[in-house]
Formats: C-alpha cells, structure tokens, sequence
C-alpha cells in the first residue's frame, strides 16, 4: 500500500503547493502592477493544469483497462517527478521573458496529463487488492495519503516561511518544495517497481478491446455523468477551501503569510487522521447512505465562506476548520464512491474520464473563482454554485445506481 498511496501524495502535494504557493510564484513568471494580478495569473495557470486531465483519463483510463494498472501508475508518477523539477529550477520572467510562463504552463498541462488517471485509478487499484467489504477502508487510506500530500504541502511552506522568512520565502525559497516532490517521485517509482498487477486477461470482466472499453463506459452514461458531478463538486469545495481561502486571505486581504500556511496544515493534519476512520465507518454504514449524508451536509457547510468578509486570522481560521469535518467526508469518500459506478473491465477508463472532465471544468477553476469572486465583493456566488453542484450529485448518483447498478461497497 506504500508505494500505491505514496503517488497520490506526490499528485496532491505538488497541486498543494503549487496553490498555495500562487501569490509568491505570481510576480516571478508575470509581469503585472499588483500582487492580485500577479496570483490570478498563477492561478489561471494552475486551472490550465487540470484542462489536461480528461485527455489523461481517455488516453491512460483505457491503457489501464487493457494492459494493466502497474504501468499507468509507474509511468504518471514518473512524469510528474520530471516537471515537477523542472518548475523548481526554471529561471523567472525577468531572466528569460515569456519563455518562462511558457514554459510553466506547459509543466502543468503535462502534470495534468500525467494525474489524470492517478486518483480514480489508484482507487480502484486499491479496492481490486483489499476484501471486498472493505473498500470504505481502502477509500480511507488511500485519501489518507492524500491529505498526507496535502498536510506535507501545508507544513513544509509553513516551516520555509517561518525559518527563512516571507522575504527570502518570496525570493527564492519557494522552490525548494518543488525540489522536494521531485525527490519523491524518485522514491514512488522505485516503490512502484514491486506492486502486483491486479487487472488479468483471464477474468470474465476483462474487455481488452479499446473501442469495446469506450462503447461500454459510454453505455453507461448515467454513471458516467454521475462521476463528473460527483467528483466536480468534491474537488470545488476542496479547491476552494484549501487553495482558494489561503490566497484570498493573503493577496486580498493582506493575512500573514506564516499564519496562513499553519493554519492550513493543521486543516490537512485533521484530514490525515480522521479519513481512515471515515474509510470504517463507512463499512459499517454502507457506502451509499454515507456518501449521500456527506452530500446533503456539504450543501449548508460551503455557506460557512461568507463569514469571511475581510481581513482577520480569526475569521479565516474559523471558516477553515469549522468546515474540516465535513470537507473530510467528502474528500474520503468521493473516489471510491465513483468507482462503485463502473465494473471492473472498465473501471479505469471511466473512472479516469469522469474525473478528469469533472476537475477540469469544476475544480481547477474553484480557487480563481474563490479569489476573484471575492475580490469584486460577490464572493456569495462560490457558495451557491458549490451547493448546486453537490445537489445535482445526489440526484445523478441515485440516478445511475438505481439504472446501472453499482459494483463496490454494498
């Protein structure tokens, strides 16, 4: 399981500190007059980053249903590690000129490329590997080294910040956690290396055939869509609680750099420690009818946002950690619950398509809009549309698994 949950905590530690780090990579690769700018630009980027995702999922999605998940899995991490290294050593704009936002943006679209069968796909790997009543835990682990990435993300900027200082933090210190998840992806692929193949030629659900995988999965359209939702409004409310807030707080309303990345870590240790318990909990109480009580609370908790109306640490660190518990349900549940929705011969390919559709139109644009939402004082609108995409979930899910079945978790 080591090396398995160890690549989703390079994916998400990499797209953490890439987040959160927005506000301080802005003015090295763009030329702009003012520090919100300056991030909006970062920001942007990093939502490019995800349009590459679903082109990941189609690509990877059915290589890993025809051929097996260990080479998929040994070859996204290894990319990742590559670009990653790549942006921690890159020269900024006012050594390079525009060759250096060029070439950022072509980092991150190879990241998306190269994660977009990483999450849904390690999921199912996990699942395929562990007894089948207990894919709940499978689930919790797997999002517990994801929050790791998160919380390693989070704490390492916090202690740069708090060791070197925001100035020297500013200038050049925000690459070396880049330098660290390229040295991870080292670690990840050797690990890797050892892991059973869990896809066989010989079972019943094996399809093989590329067109037959993609006729199939888009047979099941009802699921299909589900997964989209399912997955894209997880990844809003996660996006907009874990990138969107920080950078809010810092390049709208001016709160301590330092500060901001502590709180942020203690937001992702919380999430480490309570997803194997959600994971369960949820074999116990079925993995539907935890899903769905997840969804519905998620609906009033995005409404927690509009406390924080202006500067003030204690108001953003109430708004962060009064919606932790819920933000852990959903973030533990959200993968496996997709999985569920797709047999094993195609489980990959759907999996991977749905979510990566879902974090390219709904997820990589949450933490902008979170931003520049709240710049123009209509910061009301991120909450409205984050609840309406998790209602539309609810409904899609029972949808698709009163039509279509469902093939984890009861």
């Amino acid at each position: 399981m080591l090396g398995l949950g160890l690549g989703n905590t390079l994916e998400w530690y990499d797209w953490q500190i890439f987040g959160l780090l927005a506000a301080v990579i802005g003015p090295h690769f763009f030329r702009t007059d003012t520090v919100l700018e300056a991030t909006l630009a970062t920001l942007s980027v990093f939502a490019v980053g995800f349009v590459a995702r679903p082109i990941g999922g189609i690509l990877l999605g059915g290589v890993a249903d025809r051929i097996g998940r260990k080479a998929v899995m040994l070859w996204s991490v290894g990319l990742m590690a590559v670009t990653t290294l790549v942006i921690g050593v890159l020269p900024d704009v006012h050594t390079i000129g525009v060759a250096a936002p060029i070439i950022l943006v072509v980092c991150r679209l190879l990241q998306g490329l190269s994660t977009g069968v990483e999450a849904p796909l390690s999921t199912a790997y996990g699942v395929e590997i562990m007894p089948h009543d207990k894919s709940g835990l499978a689930a919790g682990i797997i999002s517990g080294f994801v929050n790791l990435g998160i919380m390693v993300g989070s704490l390492l900027n916090f202690l740069l910040s708090l060791t070197l200082g925001s100035a020297v933090m500013s200038d050049w210190g925000w690459r070396i956690p880049f330098w660290v998840g390229a040295a991870m992806g080292v670690v990840v692929v050797w690990l890797r290396r050892s892991l059973p193949e869990t896809l066989e030629t010989s079972e019943p659900e094996y399809v093989g055939v590329t067109r037959d995988i993609w006729r199939q999965v888009f047979g099941r359209w009802r699921s299909l869509l589900a997964v989209i939702f399912i997955v894209g409004a997880a990844q809003a409310f996660n996006y907009g609680w874990n990138v969107g807030l920080p950078n809010l707080a810092r390049s709208t309303y001016g709160e301590n750099l330092t500060a901001v990345f502590g709180l942020t870590a203690v937001l992702s240790l919380f999430m480490v420690l309570g997803s194997p318990i959600v994971g369960q909990w949820t074999d116990r109480w079925k993995l539907g009818r935890t899903f769905v009580i997840g969804r519905w609370l998620m609906i009033p908790t995005v409404f927690l946002m509009l406390l924080y109306t202006g500067p003030g640490l204690g108001g953003f660190a109430a708004v962060l950690l009064l919606g932790a518990p819920v933000l852990l349900l959903n973030m533990t549940l959200y993968v496996v619950t997709s999985t569920s929705l797709f047999p094993k011969g195609i489980r990959a390919a759907g999996g991977g398509l749905g979510y990566g559709v879902a974090v390219a139109s709904m997820g990589g644009t949450a933490s902008y809009l979170v931003v520049w939402l709240g710049s123009k004082g209509l910061g009301w609108m991120f909450p409205v549309y984050a609840a309406a995409l998790a209602l539309i979930s609810i409904v899609l899910y029972r949808s698709a698994r009163e039509k279509e079945g469902i093939f984890v978790g009861e």
